[in-house]
């Protein structure tokens, strides 16, 4: 066991300077854009917008939540239980491995495992996705969330592990919480029927 996970963190080494030493001058200013959280605040707000745009009011204020769910179980997980309890440090952070790779942003937090920027992209892909069940949203909310996850190897700032495992982990987190959502709009509209047939 513990060989094979040696050797799986070889493996994720190999691939993270493969693909952070794949770079050009062009790309290098996307991928920061991309990795930036903050340039990214306005598309979230319009995206919570459009939610009272396609649903009626509490179906709306219901998605909302569940958006807001999604993003709060991802990045808790991903930020405080995961990056703590496994504690594996970042490639800015390994030691001896300064100016061995390209880091395009500053050091950042210790520790990388998982990337709460994978993680929350594709938490919030994954629900709205299920949310507006629209193929071409879908296609390019996915397209989006994947490119964000490649940029922070690009930028050196997480492994490949790193970003698939976040990937996984804002997968199953946005699929649960939009079970969650379709269990408490059939425990409301049932609510709502029961009150309408003795009224």
């Amino acid at each position: 066991m513990e060989s094979a996970l040696r050797t799986l963190v070889e493996l994720d080494h190999a691939l993270f300077f493969t693909l952070n030493g794949a770079h050009c001058k062009f790309l290098d200013p996307i991928m920061k854009f991309l990795s930036n959280i903050y340039v990214w605040i306005p598309m979230y707000l319009i995206l919570l917008g459009c939610l009272f745009y396609v649903f009626p009011r509490k179906k709306a204020l219901f998605a909302l939540l569940a958006v807001l769910l999604t993003f709060l179980v991802t990045d808790r997980l991903s930020a405080s239980l995961l990056k703590e309890g496994v504690q594996r440090l970042r490639p800015s952070h390994m030691p001896g491995w300064e100016g061995t790779f390209r880091l395009l942003e500053g050091k950042g937090g210790l520790y990388s495992f998982v990337s709460s920027h994978a993680a929350n992209v594709f938490g919030l892909a994954t629900v709205t996705g299920r949310l507006f069940r629209r193929k071409r949203y879908s296609f390019f909310i996915f397209l989006w969330a994947t490119l964000v996850s490649y940029s922070r190897i690009y930028v050196g700032k997480h492994f490949p592990l790193d970003v698939v495992c976040g990937a996984l982990l804002g997968l199953i987190t946005g699929l649960l919480v939009f079970w969650l959502y379709k269990w408490v709009i059939k425990k409301s509209e049932q609510h709502a029927m029961h009150r309408r047939l003795h009224h």
